[in-house]
């Protein structure tokens, strides 16, 4: 990984441990407080054994040590609970206000932009790569700060005693750190490559999953197995690789810190049989010294050796942090605003006060752009009048869903959409889309109950008028026939309910919507025809007074609009009635009618 990049990425998870609130320095607190502990601990026992061993003392006469010994112990371990509750309280508001921004991100950027990566790779970035950050405010933020704290207050404690083991202590000490980044170096390249390993595999198995009929229907079941096991394989190789590194850095931290404490071990042991005699200031060594060195020695290199152990969690961190970092900072710019909730001066401006109960729509030289600034549609110019309803017909690719998810504030434009004399960008989202009923070819239900889906957008409807609006999308006789009736389960992917029953929820769930604009894209795409025209009589009837926008390739239906968009290779080729649109033979709307193009 690029040094600048990894270290704008270390400065931005760094940022973010204000979501942590006062639990990561009640971490750190709680670690200091070890430290002094783990002193006073030293301090009892190596006064217990030079009080018995040297000095020939009664036990009864060590017994306040005893006494404070073992409260230490005690205390020690109520610390440590203490310090891990609290750090995994400050990783779990990391990790919550992590998903919240990720989360209304989504939601700001849009369905468009979603639509970009397979939904196994969002999953992947919301849970997986944010469970991955929190090791690194959880441990590694607050191990930072203790790793050193408490070898400097060793340090401190060990010098008056004895400057040669001190400095036996503070030469020793850099090798840890040295080699943690060392090995540090490729880990953060090798955990990003193991997420992009991840998402691609979530991604792939996602597709695959939902596409399984196609598959065997094609007979290339057998073959996709070979891509996922592919895929899977080159996940586990990159997870062993990450893998490899933190054994390998633990590893060599022990092996570092062992051999520390065995010069320590060989130095007092010589100086106590004479062969050494430097490092005391005159008065030799006392057992004391030794025992509370060589007992606070593992407590030096501890922290350290956890930081160590810790460091993959910050390369797993930074690793994780670079999808995340660039969804967050990805630009809203192609939004109709930038915001679906309006700020307090756009609450002021008289384009919040903009009467929405009916809807005239103006398009002048409007031009549609992709997320990437891609040309999909314009310039076009038409004029929706209050009440009309609209047919937007035309080839595949003509720009019919572009300027459809223009309408609806997910995609750019330039030129002019104005809403009732006002610019679309100048109106709040939120506000734009209360107004709007939306009802597609491929409906999305939700896990839940049949009433939970009509009720999604007006929690508050009663049972009857639940049953009201399902009767009106010719979907009575199924709760009828339905022994849980409206509490029928709808399972994820409305597995549970056909297409057209799932399409008509939809419908429901559209006339539950006190809308002015009805927007309507193949509505009866999945439905036979006696059903289709069940409901088309249906929405007539619901939308008679409404203005309405509708995508469709049945063109022998248009005959009752009062107006036709013929859109072709992104530009408005006609427009006008059925009835005129036919009399020109021509035009492309009378060959699409006639079959001589494809729709």
């Amino acid at each position: 990984m690029d040094k600048s990049l990894e270290k704008s990425l270390t400065q931005w998870l760094r940022g973010q441990k204000s979501a942590c609130g006062h639990f990561l320095k009640l971490s750190i607190l709680l670690g200091i407080l070890n430290g002094f502990a783990i002193v006073a601990q030293a301090y009892c026992l190596a006064t217990i054994l030079d009080g018995v061993i040297m000095q020939q003392l009664a036990v009864s006469e060590l017994s306040h040590y005893f006494i404070s010994l073992i409260g230490l112990f005690g205390l020690r371990a109520i610390l440590a609970f203490g310090r891990e509750r609290v750090s995994f309280e400050a990783g779990r508001r990391l990790r919550e206000h992590i998903r919240q921004a990720v989360l209304h991100k989504l939601i700001a950027l849009g369905p468009v932009f979603i639509k970009g990566k397979p939904a196994g790779a969002w999953a992947s970035i919301v849970f997986e790569q944010v469970e991955d950050l929190h090791d690194f405010y959880a441990k590694y933020l607050p191990q930072m700060i203790l790793a050193g704290f408490i070898p400097i207050t060793i340090l401190a404690c060990v010098f008056p005693l004895n400057w040669a083991a001190g400095l036996i202590l503070l030469a020793t000490a850099p090798l840890i750190p040295l080699f943690m980044i060392l090995v540090g170096m490729g880990a953060a390249d090798a955990n990003r490559k193991n997420f992009t390993a991840l998402a691609r595999l979530s991604g792939h198995f996602m597709d695959r999953l939902q596409g399984m009929a196609t598959l065997k229907l094609f007979n290339r079941a057998e073959a996709e197995l070979g891509k996922i096991e592919q895929a899977s394989e080159d996940f586990r190789t990159r997870t062993m690789a990450v893998l490899r590194m933190a054994f390998l850095s633990s590893a060599v931290l022990e092996f570092f810190a062992a051999v520390s404490i065995a010069v320590l071990a060989v130095y007092f042991g010589f100086s106590y049989l004479g062969h050494l005699n430097f490092g005391h200031y005159g008065a030799g060594i006392s057992l004391f010294t030794g025992m509370f060195v060589l007992i606070m020695a593992p407590e030096f290199y501890q922290p350290l050796r956890d930081l160590g152990a810790h460091y993959h969690a910050k390369a797993q961190a930074i690793g994780a942090a670079e999808s995340l970092v660039d969804l967050l900072e990805t630009p809203e710019t192609y939004l109709a605003n930038s915001s679906s909730s309006p700020d307090k001066d756009m609450l002021s401006t008289p384009q919040d006060q903009i009467d929405l109960a009916t809807v005239a729509i103006t398009a002048t030289d409007l031009k549609v752009f992709s997320q990437d600034g891609a040309c999909l549609l314009g310039p076009v110019s038409f004029e929706v009048n209050t009440g009309e309803h609209v047919a937007v017909v035309g080839p595949s690719g003509a720009g019919k869903t572009s300027l459809i998810n223009a309408l609806l504030g997910f995609l750019p434009y330039q030129g002019s959409l104005k809403i009732n004399g006002v610019e679309l960008k100048q109106i709040p989202l939120a506000k734009w889309r209360s107004h709007l009923a939306w009802l597609g070819q491929d409906p999305q239900l939700f896990h839940g109950t049949l009433r939970d889906n009509v009720a999604l957008a007006n929690p508050e409807l009663t049972d009857e008028q639940i049953l009201s609006l399902l009767s009106r999308a010719q979907l009575a006789d199924f709760v009828a026939q339905h022994h849980q009736g409206l509490d029928a389960p709808i399972s994820d992917q409305a597995a549970g309910v056909s297409v057209g029953q799932a399409q008509r929820i939809a419908l429901a769930r559209a006339f539950a919507q006190d809308a002015s604009v009805f927007v309507l894209d193949e509505p009866t795409a999945s439905l036979d025809k006696h059903s289709e025209m069940q409901i088309m009589q249906s929405i007539n009837q619901a939308i008679s007074a409404k203005t309405c926008i509708t995508v469709t390739h049945r063109l022998d239906e248009l005959s009752d609009m009062h107006k036709i968009l013929v859109l072709s290779k992104g530009k408005l080729t006609q427009a006008g009635s059925y009835q005129e649109l036919v009399a020109d033979e021509a035009g492309l709307f009378a060959r699409l009618v006639a079959g001589k193009e494809a729709v």
